[in-house]
């Protein structure tokens, strides 16, 4: 494996691959790390290593899956490094394997307490690679002159993902997150736009990573639990919209509405909030979600537009096909000189 790719991800917390059912219950990252890790996988040699995983090695898809031992080099001597999420293993990697070429691979805002980190990685090297131009210009800010090199690679949703001829129920919304991820918000606003459409019901897909309390659940609300993916855009092609009106949870990136978008649902969205201007398929998913009246104006437009066209379409920047293009040419520079990280992001 001597010259490969290697992913590292010390924070999961279990093991996981892409054989069937070895995604469940777990979120985005590791999804998106597995496709991207075995599109990259028919070009170069991969092998995926996680702190949590126990037991032998598992193969699948050509990507070879580890667990890790973080005091010692890694015994594959790969020529690039990819760290999920952590500023503190990364320079950590860069030490014990000098020859690699160490990225961070950030999926989330990361704390104040990591501004401090900012001139290890800086020292060492580390690149950044972020999931959107949003969280890239909001990383950069927040680092300010201890920022190392940074970029972003969009998030992927599958390339033969796209509209159907399934029948949009008008009275149906759809919820498809973490319930951190502003649900109790969403709840109170669901309550308040039933006011308006009395029989609207809102189904609500939960990975199932993360308790968190949520407040009443309001009448009208249907539990549908953590689902495999095909039965989640299933529910997307069904429902009147993604209903997403919170203000209190800022997405890096948010495959769901990438996904919902791409089969033709729209997403109700936060103006101004995360990244959801950039990753909607256009403006007018985004609207003043304080505002109960702007809900039920666009909940009313969809409803009237329903039958005509699909409400939304995939951005094709966000395909597989082209995001493994941009991994693959990161990945096979030798140097962080040799790749425009913006360039291999537009």
């Amino acid at each position: 494996m001597s010259g490969g790719i290697t992913f590292v991800d010390p924070l999961a917390p279990r093991g996981y691959s892409g054989a069937p059912g070895g995604l469940a219950g777990l979120g985005g990252t590791e999804a998106t790390l597995v496709r991207i890790a075995e599109c990259v996988a028919d070009r170069l040699p991969v092998t995926v290593r996680q702190s949590a995983r126990t037991g032998p090695e598992l193969i699948c898809a050509g990507v070879r899956y580890s667990g890790v031992d973080l005091c010692r080099p890694l015994p594959e001597s790969p020529r690039v490094i990819v760290v999920v999420n952590s500023w503190k293993v990364a320079p950590k990697l860069a030490r014990l394997n000098p020859g690699a070429r160490v990225i961070v691979w950030q999926h989330v805002f990361p704390g104040r307490h990591n501004r401090a980190l900012a001139p290890q990685l800086s020292a060492a090297g580390v690149e950044v690679i972020c999931v959107s131009a949003t969280h890239a210009r909001w990383l950069t800010g927040f680092l300010g002159a201890d920022a190392p090199r940074i970029g972003h690679i969009h998030n992927p949703i599958a390339d033969d993902l796209g509209p159907d001829d399934t029948a949009r129920d008008p009275n149906l919304l759809l919820f498809a997150s973490s319930p951190h991820k502003g649900l109790g918000q969403v709840f109170r606003r669901f309550e308040m736009l039933k006011e308006s459409f009395p029989d609207l019901r809102l189904a609500v897909a939960d990975p199932g990573y993360l308790a968190w309390p949520t407040g009443p659940v309001p009448r009208g609300v249907i539990p549908l639990g953590r689902l495999d993916q095909p039965s989640l855009i299933g529910w997307m092609r069904r429902a009147l919209c993604l209903f997403y009106p919170q203000s209190q949870f800022a997405e890096t990136f948010g495959l769901v509405i990438a996904e919902a978008n791409a089969v033709g649902c729209p997403a109700l969205l936060h103006r101004g909030l995360g990244a959801n201007e950039e990753v909607a398929s256009h403006a007018g998913q985004c609207i003043d979600t304080t505002d109960p009246g702007a809900i039920a104006a666009r909940i009313a437009d969809w409803r009237c537009a329903l039958g005509r066209r699909p409400l939304a379409r995939a951005q094709p920047r966000f395909r597989l096909s082209r995001v493994a293009d941009r991994w693959a040419g990161l990945l096979q520079a030798r140097h962080a000189r040799d790749t425009d990280l913006i360039t291999l992001s537009d």
